[in-house]
């Protein structure tokens, strides 16, 4: 194309007026601090994002199977059973989750309780997230069933697992109540603490304990059968969303399985929702950057009046003179945002390989302590798609402002 081999020349060759290289550089400069700017906040709350999952799977399971309706499941041993025999699965465990009110001296604390067996360590890496105590499932305690409970529960209940030793109380789902005794309302069970747990996730460790899941179905008033969800945890080197599909099939319809990014859908929409609307601000600011280049186009058709006038002569279209400053205006656009989201994807590489930028306060007291940054590909391309769209946009504006200029030019 000619125009194109012209607008290349008119961009790679130095301009009469230096001030028309001047708005040029500060135009393509102005787009790529916008683009480098979108690729290291998305890369961001990338790296944020997967903390929280991270943080996550050390209390959910690869898989959580849950039913389509109602509260619990029947049957659910024998489900899980049928579930641990499938080809990928390391184990497969029923569970109950519920709330209830603990009590401990003269303290009380809302908590939700989570019933599980004796394999909830392989399930969940519990080494990983027991800072004091040790997992127990089967072990009474003079009459006390052992609790596993969260750092939250332990700060303000006591010093430590000897020195808890709390009551659950959980209203009575079935059974007569007698009003002149409020207290028969409620099913009382007696705990101790054995282990203390911490995954630095507010949610989880404000509020949560485990116990036995027989316990749980005793206050519960459930059956020795029925359970709220089967917890999956995959082979070594299975992928869970490949399993997905395989447990989905042998439960049949009336169970949804849930992945972990499905099992918490508000937390991680919620880190999704700020990043595309903080995608959006930035996309708007490179807009603005790009229509500075509107004003370097219209310097440049001033400068080469007499080329046009030439070309003009020599059999030129006007339509073709347009094209060239089109091209031109798409080139600058284009040239900052390839150098911006190559800068961009440099920091933030740097910062995801290196750790250059950390977190304030003290690291003892932080889950981490440098900017968590992760690089996905489909941001990259999302930011280059959007670097064209905004490159299209400024040719389109760069036509729609030469059409007026006066003939002797185009």
């Amino acid at each position: 194309m000619l125009s194109l081999r012209i607008a290349l020349r008119y961009f790679f060759a130095k301009k009469s007026h230096r001030a028309v290289n001047v708005i040029s550089a500060v135009s393509a400069a102005g787009v790529a601090v916008a683009t480098a700017a979108i690729v290291i906040v998305l890369s961001v709350f990338n790296g944020f994002s997967e903390i929280a999952r991270r943080q996550m799977s050390l209390v959910d399971a690869d898989l959580t199977v849950v039913p389509s309706s109602g509260k619990v499941m029947q049957e659910a041993d024998s489900l899980a059973a049928r579930i641990a025999a499938l080809p990928g699965v390391a184990v497969a465990m029923p569970s109950l989750t519920e709330r209830g009110l603990l009590v401990a001296a003269d303290r009380q604390l809302p908590v939700v309780f989570k019933g599980v067996t004796a394999e909830y360590p392989r399930v969940v890496p519990f080494d990983s997230i027991a800072i004091e105590g040790a997992f127990s499932a089967d072990t009474t305690f003079d009459g006390r069933q052992p609790a596993q409970i969260a750092v939250g529960v332990a700060a303000r209940l006591g010093n430590g697992p000897a020195a808890i030793v709390p009551d659950l109380y959980v209203p009575r789902r079935v059974g007569r109540i007698n009003p002149a005794m409020p207290a028969t309302a409620f099913f009382r069970a007696p705990l101790r603490a054995t282990a203390v747990i911490q995954i630095d996730q507010v949610d989880f460790d404000a509020d949560h304990i485990v116990i036995p899941l027989a316990q749980a179905r005793r206050i519960l008033g459930y059956d020795r059968a029925e359970a709220a969800a089967i917890e999956v945890a995959a082979a070594a080197g299975t992928d869970p969303g490949r399993l997905r599909r395989t447990v989905a099939d042998a439960v049949g319809p009336g169970f949804d399985v849930l992945t972990r990014d499905r099992l918490h859908p508000d937390t991680y929409r919620m880190i999704s929702v700020e990043k595309w609307v903080t995608f959006l601000m930035l996309a708007f600011i490179m807009l603005i950057a790009a229509f500075n280049i509107i004003s370097t186009i219209s310097l440049m058709v001033i400068e080469k009046r007499d080329n046009m006038a030439t070309l003009r002569f020599l059999g030129a279209t006007r339509g073709m003179v347009r094209g060239i400053f089109m091209i031109q205006g798409a080139l600058i656009t284009l040239t900052g945002g390839v150098t911006g989201c190559i800068v961009g994807l440099l920091l933030a590489l740097a910062q995801q390989w290196g750790g250059f930028i950390r977190l304030a306060g003290d690291p003892s007291q932080l889950t981490i302590d440098v900017y968590p940054v992760q690089v996905l590909p489909r941001d990259i391309l999302a930011v280059m798609g959007l670097v064209a769209l905004v490159a299209l946009l400024a040719a389109l504006s760069s036509r729609l402002f030469t059409r007026n200029l006066k003939q002797t030019t185009v």
